[in-house]
């Protein structure tokens, strides 16, 4: 009864009134005050100044000045009756107590962090955020959204197009649209879609220079280059004379798409980017021989979150959509290809 009648005193006098964290001892008082007085912002000061070992780049990290990152440092030596970082003029090192302190503080701040972002993430509504390449999104996701729209209305997605890997623990994103091996760890990753190189030019450049031949002189062509297949691994012919090849290089797969677009030369182009372009007959193939890509495009994210229902569903919309798209089309017999061009210069 006495216990009893002590939490109902203190709970009275507290004006925060009761909350899920608060735990009580035998005598009633709460032992939440113990975190209450845990240095939590110098806890993080002193992380970030113990990666860098210097204040100033700290305190840009940190957005505050210099002098509130070494009163921070100093309050937390205070608390711990112990020096944590020696310093020699410009000169920093953590002393052995800091040292055995980091660790601890690192993989704090990390479950802390992890664990607001799980919250985060776990919301019944709001937006899916997925990064993703920005080609791939361009020429071949935006084409599709509105049937994810019409299956799935209740998805609204964020969309953030940067070729770096996504580091879910320390932002809030659901999932990443990946082109790789695969390989990633500990995450979730679902292949959905696989790809292929083709050699695509502007209908007038196959009018003036007719179609590439795969099996070696290439020199007398206008070349783009990019940098996932060079023209000498393209071709199945004597390589020899391909190593300096004149021509553009230009290394974002969509710029290299529009320059082909704009008849400036034939380029290798992945077909999950020059599909639509080539349907349309905006560009054209330019030779029957296609390499087969040895990256695919993968779902990936924690595998916390591939339960999430949002996540979910478009984890199995993607693999739908992955399942329908069309694999380049296969080489016309070389007799039925002679003969479908003398019919269309007849024609013209």
């Amino acid at each position: 009864m006495f216990a009893s009648s002590t939490a109902v005193n203190w709970l009275e006098k507290s004006p925060r009134g009761i909350c899920a964290a608060d735990r009580f001892d035998s005598t009633g008082d709460p032992l939440s005050s113990a975190y209450d007085r845990l240095p939590l912002n110098a806890l993080r000061v002193f992380e970030a100044v113990a990666s860098r070992l210097n204040f100033g780049e700290a305190a840009e990290a940190l957005h505050v000045t210099p002098a509130a990152v070494s009163q921070q440092i100093r309050s937390l030596e205070d608390y711990l009756q112990t020096p944590l970082f020696r310093r020699d003029g410009r000169r920093v090192e953590l002393t052995p107590e800091g040292a055995h302190l980091l660790p601890g503080v690192r993989h704090g701040l990390d479950a802390l962090e992890a664990t607001l972002q799980r919250l985060r993430q776990e919301r019944q509504a709001g937006a899916v955020n997925i990064s993703m390449l920005a080609s791939f999104l361009q020429r071949w996701l935006m084409p599709r959204l509105a049937d994810l729209r019409t299956k799935h209305p209740e998805i609204d997605l964020r969309l953030h197009t940067s070729p770096t890997v996504v580091d879910f623990a320390r932002t809030d994103f659901h999932a990443a649209l990946r082109f790789g091996l695969g390989r990633y760890g500990e995450l979730h990753a679902e292949r959905f879609l696989g790809d292929w190189l083709v050699a695509v030019a502007a209908p007038q450049v196959i009018e003036k220079h007719g179609p590439l031949p795969d099996t070696g002189d290439l020199a007398r062509y206008p070349l783009l280059h990019g940098d996932e297949l060079d023209w000498a691994h393209w071709s199945k012919g004597d390589t020899r004379s391909m190593s300096a090849l004149r021509g553009a290089f230009i290394d974002d797969s969509a710029s290299l798409l529009s320059a082909a677009l704009e008849g400036l030369g034939f380029g290798l182009i992945r077909w999950t980017l020059a599909a639509n372009e080539v349907r349309a007959g905006r560009i054209v193939l330019a030779s029957d021989h296609v390499v087969k890509h040895r990256f695919a495009y993968y779902f990936v994210c924690p595998k916390a979150y591939a339960s999430f229902p949002k996540v979910a569903a478009l984890r199995a919309w993607l693999i739908e959509q992955g399942s329908q798209f069309p694999a380049p089309p296969e080489p016309e017999p070389r007799r039925e290809r002679a003969s479908k061009r003398a019919r269309e210069r007849a024609r013209g």
